[in-house]
């Protein structure tokens, strides 16, 4: 893989590309949600959902597209760690997912964003807010994917904050 550890998450360092565009994944047996962010790099928005191919890999095709035609310039796909931080069989499918599409868009780097309920939290709000069943289902990797951008983001943005005060 590019950078992603494959022994956990990332974290926006050095090697930040800068400024573009980044892609959201949030990686489901079912689904694979996506978001995208501003040029800027400050705020995600939801993007698609694609359905999981594993058999012919045509959803990891459909994100090298979305790379390509949105200049991305960083991926960040969820890492679903269990509550204590470990390794489950949900973050090794997520690894080996960041890992396959890390061979397709290279030079891109792929990053792995911990994740812990990113999902359940997304269900929870949409249920609150009257948005059940199907049509819950339609938004929730997509909304997921955007929580797991966003934190991504935010982490970046501290980041590069504390780098310009060092300076």
């Amino acid at each position: 893989m590019n950078s992603a550890d494959p022994r956990g998450a990332d974290s926006p360092g050095a090697d930040d590309p800068g400024l573009g565009r980044r892609l959201g994944v949030d990686v489901g047996s079912v689904r694979v949600g996506t978001s995208l962010s501003d040029p800027g790099a400050f705020l995600a928005t939801p993007l698609v959902t694609l359905q999981r191919d594993e058999k012919r890999g045509s959803d990891l095709t459909e994100l090298v597209r979305l790379v390509a035609e949105h200049d991305v310039v960083e991926v960040v796909v969820g890492l679903p760690k269990t509550l204590a931080g470990r390794h489950g069989p949900a973050a090794e499918a997520a690894t080996a997912y960041a890992a396959a599409l890390a061979d397709r868009v290279s030079p891109v780097p792929v990053r792995l964003c911990d994740e812990r309920l990113t999902t359940v939290v997304v269900s929870r709000v949409l249920a609150q807010r009257g948005v059940k069943g199907k049509k819950q289902r339609a938004v929730v990797d997509q909304a997921a994917a955007v929580e797991i951008l966003q934190s991504w983001l935010d982490a970046r943005a501290r980041f590069v904050a504390a780098r310009k005060d060092e300076v």
